[in-house]
């Protein structure tokens, strides 16, 4: 059995539902998990690496206050909760740029544990997996993780943001050359870019995620929810080459979809 998880990324409280439900209910429908990568308390000025706002953010939109918590936005809590196939992770807390790349490990736990706090306020259950933004941490911010949560996705390990008691299961996970590996009891899982994207060629984007699903055992398909609109008109390429990524994961014998939850609870292994 081939394994994939979907990781949807910098779902906020603004986003909006319908979006959502564009996007995703051919999933849903088919009983395929889509995991939401969920930021807490939205930056409502977050910025990108290069310093223009975050595409995530409404266009044009002129914020009254700093932040906005996921609470802030009931219908939205309420249509999540109500389709099971949705499954929250925890992404960062503000979505500061590169929010974790720098921090010790006192800033990692505050921020860590605030997003976390926001999220259970809003009525969701305690998040079991992070998520970095920008998929960038640390040494110190990527321990913090471990000690919190039992599934940490990102994008890659570097040698030097590795706590240092971790380097001799690094050196053997990059020995063994594969892309995920544990510690204690945390499974740290990369992906191999984002396939589904908008900046991808769209007739290249399947054959893509067909060959990362057949070449290893779980695989991690990261995409962004606003990427598939432009100026709020929705990208209907883009969003067909999604619907049909559901249909190949739905029909495909020997591929099946799962939470990240499942991995966290033991359903399925790494190994």
């Amino acid at each position: 059995m081939r394994y994939v998880i979907l990781r949807d990324d910098d779902t906020h409280a603004l986003t909006p539902i319908s979006s959502l439900e564009r996007l995703y209910r051919p999933f849903l429908d088919r009983g395929l998990s889509v995991n939401l990568s969920v930021i807490p308390e939205v930056r409502l000025d977050a910025r990108r690496p290069d310093g223009r706002i975050e595409g995530f953010l409404p266009e044009g939109h002129r914020p009254q206050a700093a932040t906005r918590r996921m609470e802030e936005n009931p219908d939205l809590v309420a249509y999540l909760q109500a389709n099971p196939g949705y499954h929250v992770v925890q992404h960062g807390c503000f979505h500061d740029c590169f929010e974790f790349d720098q921090v010790d490990a006192a800033a990692a736990a505050r921020l860590m544990d605030q997003g976390g706090r926001r999220l259970r306020e809003a009525g969701f259950e305690r998040p079991h997996t992070f998520v970095a933004p920008h998929d960038r941490f640390s040494r110190a911010g990527l321990a913090a993780a471990a000690q919190r949560f039992e599934v940490v996705s990102t994008g890659w390990f570097e040698w030097g943001r590795q706590p240092r008691a971790w380097l001799p299961h690094y050196a053997w996970k990059k020995a063994r050359r594969v892309p995920h590996w544990r510690v204690g009891g945390t499974a740290l899982l990369s992906h191999p870019g984002c396939l589904l994207s908008r900046n991808r060629p769209v007739a290249s984007i399947l054959p893509a995620i067909r060959s990362q699903v057949e070449a290893q055992g779980l695989t991690v398909l990261v995409t962004h929810w606003w990427e598939y609109f432009e100026a709020g008109e929705p990208v209907i390429p883009f969003i067909d080459v999604l619907h049909e990524t559901a249909a190949y994961l739905a029909n495909t014998p020997g591929v099946r979809v799962i939470s990240f939850g499942e991995l966290a609870g033991g359903a399925v292994s790494l190994d």
